[in-house]
């Protein structure tokens, strides 16, 4: 099937080589620009660009799809289907109508919870046991298209949104090469979203990361893996901002909200609710990521000090 593939970040990449390895031929990948990145602020390809451009697929990275110029070089391309997963750009409705079977979208949630741009992260945030990834038919809303296919996938206990990523994308993949099987066979039924179950995923903001140690461990907990590793839950000790990477759950253990219980080869610290937390990968400022024991070895924290 001749198509347009639509993407930017390493959980594109599984659905785009999936499409190719299915046999599709691949007229086209659509981008986003390329952007600062890192400390150095290098500018840096997208993950769907490097893999586009070693398997040689011409490649577009317009500002906006809203340009005439932009509409026009899609319909050139005579898209069977256009295959959106993850681009970051809302399809204008010129470009919805093009493609003979319309434009898919691989949404990482079982919708229509978790509309919008991080539904794996929020996911995390909120403590949910599972999620999935579901297919549908865009059209001019946010993830309001009408259903193809659903997959669960089950949140195990120690996923950070990285993990979770990495399994989903390729889960995606899976349900990106039967969608089209099935839109091809006609086996494939479009189910209506039902509009009163929805919820929405934003974007996740600099000021979410700031840890409330009057929360109980297992929302701190939640937090820490839903913003690790794209962004990471943080706190402050005397005067410097630390990273949280990775903790635990302890029950039973009781203080103060953000006192450090024990510093003693492991770093335990009270939270709301008379639960703590234990704090197993860190990063304080200007120092690399590391186990608590290495930390603790060369940082000593006092215990009846707080993490505020």
């Amino acid at each position: 099937m001749n198509t347009v593939f639509m993407g930017t970040p390493e959980f594109s990449v599984p659905s785009l080589e999936r499409l190719a390895s299915d046999g599709h031929s691949i007229s086209a990948v659509f981008t986003q620009t390329d952007k600062p990145k890192g400390r150095g602020n290098r500018v840096t390809a997208s993950p769907v660009k490097v893999f586009a451009s070693e398997r040689g697929y011409k490649i577009f990275q317009p500002v906006s799809l809203k340009d005439n110029e932009v509409v026009s070089q899609i319909k050139a391309l005579e898209p069977e289907i256009i295959v959106v997963v993850a681009y970051g750009k809302i399809l204008p409705e010129e470009v919805l109508e093009i493609p003979k079977y319309g434009c898919i979208n691989i949404h990482a949630s079982l919708l229509p919870r978790y509309r919008g741009a991080a539904p794996i992260q929020w996911a995390l945030i909120n403590g949910d046991e599972e999620t999935g990834i579901t297919s549908m038919l865009m059209d001019a809303g946010l993830d309001t298209g009408d259903m193809l296919l659903t997959e669960e996938v089950k949140i195990q206990s120690d996923d950070t949104a990285g993990t979770l990523f990495e399994r989903l994308s390729k889960v995606g993949a899976e349900v990106l090469s039967d969608t089209i099987q099935g839109l091809k066979d006609n086996s494939i039924i479009p189910v209506k979203q039902d509009d009163s179950k929805a919820t929405y995923a934003p974007m996740l903001r600099k000021s979410m990361c700031v840890v409330d140690w009057t929360e109980s461990a297992c929302r701190i907990n939640n937090l820490i893996r839903g913003l690790t590793p794209f962004l990471s839950a943080s706190t402050n000790y005397e005067g410097k901002n630390v990273k949280l990477i990775k903790a635990k759950v302890i029950e039973g253990a009781a203080g103060d909200s953000g006192r450090i219980l024990d510093s003693n080869n492991r770093l335990l610290v009270a939270c709301g609710g008379g639960g703590a937390l234990e704090i197993e990968i860190l990063q304080i400022e200007g120092k690399k990521v590391l186990n608590v024991s290495d930390f603790l070895r060369g940082n000593p924290l006092e215990v009846g000090s707080y993490f505020i």
